[in-house]
């Protein structure tokens, strides 16, 4: 048996191995590179060279400039702004978010515009009510017909373009491909939004997205929080040095009532008098309270209370629980409470029921309000002696709209954006230049980014990729490619278009679009021009073509990234996609013959 035959048997049995979905898509790309190298179609090298391929290290550092746009607080700030405009129906939003897809595919590629916008996508459904399998589907597919736009919306674009120059005929103008990628998008919206209830499953996913972007007005109401807490320092001069706190007659103060007090180390005090440095922790009238702090020459300083205090840019709010054995039982703490430096108790439950403005001796089981500096919240996640309902940078990045490097996010994803456009640099170094500048500009940490980037993705396309080159170099897909040229025959354009875009989407499903492409592309020239056909009309469907990876999880990366926040299986995608490629098959033999003569 051939290597072409070789190859097409791997390919063949690869599709099976993903349709029976019994083993993890990385598991499968990476047992299709074993055999390819157990058969001999490729060699130890050529094997390996899928996950040095470009496009892996784009891919991978595209996952970091979203964590980058994320983590600051840009998507929470965006997905303010479109359900201010949009409001909470889901036909609007998924309107607004299907065509800023669309758009920044156009701008930073299909994989960029859905890793930016995926996060903000979940919480809009969660927000809703609605399952993020009815709206994520709809955004990649929007964002494929978007990458058609312009030239540089899809490697696949430039490579059509190139061939058309080499045949003599001239590229393509910049934005010549948005002549038939108009009508895709707004087709593919339409279809999405008409089809999307009926043929999108209502799939939850294993572990679902909570929306905490209305965290603090929810914490305000389940630990009723009313009065704000003051904390009043003994100066040296104060007439309550010296005195017991049972001793202290506040009847003048109407309202005003002692919560609780610490010592200059932070440790709660009872019976003890009143010494330099000391805290009360009082609760009452701001004017009483100030009255107070005047009469007894106190320092005061106020807590938060209220919903607009818990959570800025600055400092945050978390749920902490007591766990068993931690060496918080036993203490006592009460509302107003420093915990170190910059850890402040705002309120206590104990079985959902709040203790109030009094001392608590802390048992299993205890729920804490804690305020305080986001990097002081974020050391909590470490603390053996609790444990945080939601993690800190989960409440930042979602209740926090527009953190304080967003800014700087957001001119490093337009540095690249200008970077793609422009053609600069590669794309790859695009993409690792704007990941580098997240981390050296602190908007992204180091362990942070690694943990950002979806390792299974990257595996699967490292994987996939020596498969795409084996079918190519071995002769596989020409012999494919020649039987239905030779099945044609000259002076039927309409039948050569539509054959070569059957052959490129059915490729192009469990071949990348860009390998697809390469390999259609010259075949597409060479049976344009043996059956006298113009080759350009000919490339602008190979463009159309290898965009339509719509029926598989594995044909882009963009399709495997929402797998598994939507809860998707792989025979889900053919389902809504069918319809829409049967959309792009109409528009492309409607409008390219009229842009683009025979």
């Amino acid at each position: 048996m051939d290597d072409g035959t070789l190859s097409l048997v791997i390919l063949g049995l690869t599709v099976a191995v993903f349709v029976w979905n019994r083993l993890p898509v990385d598991v499968v790309a990476l047992l299709a590179a074993v055999a390819l190298w157990a058969t001999g179609v490729l060699g130890f090298t050529e094997v390996l060279a899928g996950f040095g391929d470009p496009v892996v290290i784009f891919i991978a550092a595209l996952f970091v400039v979203s964590e980058g746009i994320d983590s600051t607080g840009v998507t929470a700030w965006a997905g303010q702004a479109i359900v201010r405009y949009a409001g909470t129906t889901r036909t609007r939003l998924l309107i607004a978010v299907t065509g800023l897809c669309a758009v920044l595919s156009a701008l930073i590629t299909l994989n960029g515009a859905v890793a930016a916008l995926l996060p903000l996508v979940v919480m809009l459904a969660v927000r809703i009510g609605e399952p993020p399998s009815r709206m994520l589907m709809p955004l990649t597919f929007a964002g494929s017909a978007g990458s058609l736009l312009m030239l540089t919306g899809t490697p696949v674009n430039i490579i059509v373009s190139e061939a058309a120059a080499d045949a003599g005929e001239g590229g393509f103008a910049f934005f010549s491909f948005a002549l038939v990628g108009v009508p895709l998008v707004v087709g593919t919206i339409a279809v999405s939004v008409l089809l999307g209830p009926r043929l999108l499953p209502a799939a939850r996913p294993a572990h679902p997205a909570v929306d905490l972007a209305l965290h603090a007005e929810t914490l305000d109401v389940h630990y009723a929080l009313a009065d704000g807490f003051y904390r009043l320092r003994v100066r040296k001069l104060s007439p309550l040095v010296g005195r017991g706190v049972r001793d202290l007659d506040l009847t003048p103060y109407p309202g005003v009532s002692i919560v609780g007090v610490q010592d200059g180390d932070g440790q709660y005090r009872v019976d003890a008098a009143l010494a330099v440095d000391d805290v009360l922790v009082v609760t009452g009238p701001t004017e009483q309270v100030r009255r107070l702090t005047a009469d007894t020459r106190l320092t005061v300083s106020t807590t938060p209370a209220g919903a607009d205090d818990l959570i800025g840019r600055e400092a945050g709010v978390v749920e902490a629980v007591v766990p068993p054995r931690s060496s918080l039982v036993g203490e006592t703490v009460f509302p107003g409470m420093h915990r170190g430096p910059d850890l402040v108790i705002v309120a206590v439950q104990r079985m959902g029921k709040d203790r109030g403005n009094k001392p608590t001796q802390l048992a299993e089981g205890d729920a804490l309000l804690v305020h305080g500096a986001w990097s002081a919240l974020d050391e909590l996640t470490r603390d053996r002696d609790v444990l945080l309902v939601d993690s800190p940078e989960l409440v930042r990045r979602q209740a926090v709209p527009w953190g304080p490097k967003a800014s700087t996010a957001v001119a490093i994803l337009a540095a690249m954006v200008v970077l793609l456009a422009t053609g600069a640099v590669p794309p790859a170094m695009a993409g690792l230049l704007a990941a580098l500048a997240m981390v050296l500009t602190r908007v992204v940490r180091p362990a942070q980014a690694y943990r950002a980037i979806s390792w299974q993705i990257v595996v699967l396309i490292g994987g996939l990729i020596p498969l795409s080159a084996a079918i190519g170099s071995s002769g596989g897909a020409d012999r494919i490619a020649d039987l239905i040229i030779d099945a044609i025959g000259p002076g039927h354009p309409y039948l050569l278009l539509l054959a070569l875009f059957g052959l490129t989407a059915l490729l192009g499903q469990v071949v990348s679009n860009t390998a697809t492409v390469l390999i259609v592309a010259p075949i597409a020239v060479a049976a344009a021009q043996g059956t006298g056909t113009s080759v350009q009309p000919v490339l602008m469907l190979v463009a159309v073509a290898g965009a339509a990876a719509l029926l598989t999880p594995i044909s882009t990366p963009a399709n495997m990234m929402i797998m598994s926040p939507a809860g998707y299986r792989f025979g889900d995608y053919w389902k809504l996609g069918l319809p829409i490629m049967a959309w792009w098959l109409l528009t492309a033999l409607t409008v390219i013959p009229l842009v683009w003569s025979f």
